[in-house]
């Protein structure tokens, strides 16, 4: 019996059984599609999260202050005061910092914003012309805040995308009035969405005044001249390096500090948040992705109880077709097909079912999965090895049949 005789046979055999075959390929096929489901859920999270870093900014470096202690307890990292609007001026000195183009430091706090009868609560930051090409956003209408408005603590704000939308609809928001804390800013002009509204933090959804208005006429008090963050912008890719370097050594030189494992504040670069994200995103891939395996598992096993209760009910034909002549080779390769054709089925349907549920998934809910084609070609290909690494037993048990008794057997 050659080849395509052998998979004639082994087709017909799967076809005269259409409902054993089908419910042998359903443990494959769940496996196969939770497998790819779980590898997208996994690649879009990890597009998700890169996305929204990389919206921060390019060639980027975040300040943050240190943690606070009060009766013995810690704070959380930033819930101290220790930078401030001098630290950021001294930063941006290019003597002090050749390798940083742009400072801006930066103040939030949620904030209800109030224009006519509509109210929202936002995000209000604090911040210097610098902030828009850091964070490496741009105008969509009107102009940004300048240095004429940070002199003069003028109350002037720029609006998010969202934050526009919610406060006056359609309407031109520039030129229009927003009361922030009893205070009446005039909006200048309005960001263009950066595209991660679906993030944790809206980026479009915030109020962006002058750091010093912020400061003097909405903050008050002891700590007007603290900020939450400062973000360097380094003058290449190159120089990212230098830049956390020099920003470092001036910080430490401006707050009186030694020892650097005592400083007060904290510098993250753009790369290693991306590359902690991605660890854990990639971490949490590998167990989604183990738990599938689990299914691949047990579809595995069934091929192999279905095959041999192939190979208990076909004894006779198994005896007959060795008596007139057919070698235990044959036999078992006829076995051998019979699995791989159920694997293959098993993982295309499989690939199918969860490239549709990428597909579909997404608009149920706020997940991004992504389709990778690489996953899905390994999956089918997984699903035959199964088959045929499953099917070995069975196969090899037909092979071994003696045909007298085989012929002889009820």
């Amino acid at each position: 019996m050659n080849w395509l005789e052998t998979v004639r046979t082994s087709l017909e055999a799967i076809r005269s059984h259409r409902l054993r075959s089908g419910l042998t390929m359903l443990g494959i096929l769940i496996g196969i599609a939770a497998v790819i489901l779980t590898v997208g859920l996994g690649e879009g999270a990890q597009a998700q999260v890169t996305s929204a870093i990389n919206s921060l900014g390019t060639n980027l470096l975040v300040v943050s202050p240190g943690s606070t202690t009060s009766n013995g307890v810690r704070g959380g990292a930033g819930s101290a005061t220790t930078l401030t609007v001098e630290d950021a001026t001294a930063l941006s000195t290019p003597g002090v910092a050749p390798d940083i183009a742009a400072v801006a430091p930066t103040t939030s706090r949620s904030t209800s914003l109030a224009a006519g009868a509509t109210t929202w609560t936002t995000s209000v930051v604090g911040t210097t012309p610098p902030w828009l090409s850091v964070r490496a956003r741009t105008i969509a209408e009107g102009r940004f805040l300048t240095n004429a408005d940070v002199t003069s603590e003028a109350a002037n704000v720029v609006l998010g995308s969202s934050t526009a939308d919610e406060l006056f609809g359609t309407t031109n928001a520039v030129g229009r009035t927003v009361t922030i804390s009893s205070i009446p800013f005039t909006v200048v002009g309005v960001l263009t969405s950066s595209g991660t509204s679906s993030s944790a933090q809206n980026q479009d959804d915030q109020a962006i005044v002058p750091i010093s208005t912020d400061a003097d006429r909405l903050i008050g008090g002891a700590n007007r001249t603290s900020v939450q963050s400062i973000y360097l912008q380094a003058t290449t890719e190159n120089t990212l390096s230098a830049a956390y370097q020099e920003a470092n050594q001036e910080l430490l030189a401006l707050h009186h500090i030694t020892n650097t494992a005592s400083a007060d504040f904290t510098i993250a670069s753009q790369q290693s948040l991306l590359d902690t994200a991605s660890s854990v995103t990639k971490t949490l891939t590998l167990l989604l992705g183990g738990v599938a395996a689990i299914s691949l598992l047990v579809g595995g096993i069934g091929v192999m109880n279905i095959m041999l209760v192939s190979v208990t009910e076909r004894i006779k034909e198994i005896g007959l077709r060795k008596a007139i002549g057919a070698s235990p080779v044959v036999i078992r390769r006829q076995f051998m097909v019979e699995a791989s054709v159920l694997g293959f089925a098993g993982g295309l349907l499989g690939a199918l079912l969860g490239i549709v549920g990428a597909l579909i998934l997404p608009h149920l809910m706020s997940t991004q999965i992504a389709i990778s084609p690489s996953a899905t070609v390994i999956a089918i290909l997984t699903a035959v090895v199964i088959g045929l690494i499953f099917g070995v037993y069975p196969a090899s048990r037909a092979a071994r049949l003696a045909p007298i008794d085989a012929l002889r057997s009820e």
